[in-house]
């Protein structure tokens, strides 16, 4: 999996009339809990942009003041109207505990379907996943060499490898969607 370097500073007072003083200087509030203590610390706005915007994900080398933690993004929180960063949540991790983690869906093959002339439509692009911190993978991989026009892959149908599936077995995946044009020239055959 993928790593990433954030630096950060400690804070010293914690609320509202700090937690914005610090937005104000393109800082962004943070903790990081799930260890001996939780840490309240910020990091400069920019280094988060690797981190969030990406389909990704990674394991964060936090670097706070020198102390450094292995973690991953628990919750990112983002002004309703002008998107910017408010607050970001990290988890500690430690050896053998395991963690839920959202990770991206990777398709391989190529669906019949899609050759017939159909849309592959994605229903999930995340999978939940728990699994310790050397387990967690970097992405499912989701084969859709089988998946036919009008046909859809449900999250059963995928194999964990040392790894738990927490995403509901029933919810689809991936579908293979006919358009109109299909549509009325099966139609018109019959």
């Amino acid at each position: 999996m993928k790593s990433l370097e954030i630096v950060g500073f400690k804070r010293a007072n914690l609320g509202k009339k700090d937690a914005k003083a610090i937005r104000l200087e393109s800082y962004v509030p943070c903790v990081l809990y799930g260890g001996k203590e939780q840490v309240h610390f910020s990091a400069p706005a920019i280094l988060f942009r690797e981190l969030l915007y990406t389909p990704e994900v990674h394991i964060v080398d936090l670097n706070v003041e020198g102390t450094h933690y292995s973690a991953i993004v628990q919750d990112a929180q983002f002004h309703p109207v002008n998107e910017m960063l408010l607050h970001v949540d990290f988890l500690e991790l430690q050896e053998g505990k395991e963690v839920k983690m959202d990770v991206p869906v990777k398709y391989v093959g190529v669906s019949p379907g899609v050759l017939a002339g159909g849309k592959l439509v994605s229903k999930l692009r995340k999978i939940r996943v728990r699994a310790t911190p050397e387990n967690l993978p970097e992405f499912v991989e989701v084969d859709i060499s089988e998946l036919g026009l009008g046909k859809s892959i449900k999250v059963s149908k995928v194999v964990p490898n040392n790894y738990t599936i927490l995403t509901n077995e029933q919810a689809p995946i991936a579908t293979v969607a006919i358009p109109r044009a299909l549509k009325g020239q099966m139609s018109a055959d019959k």
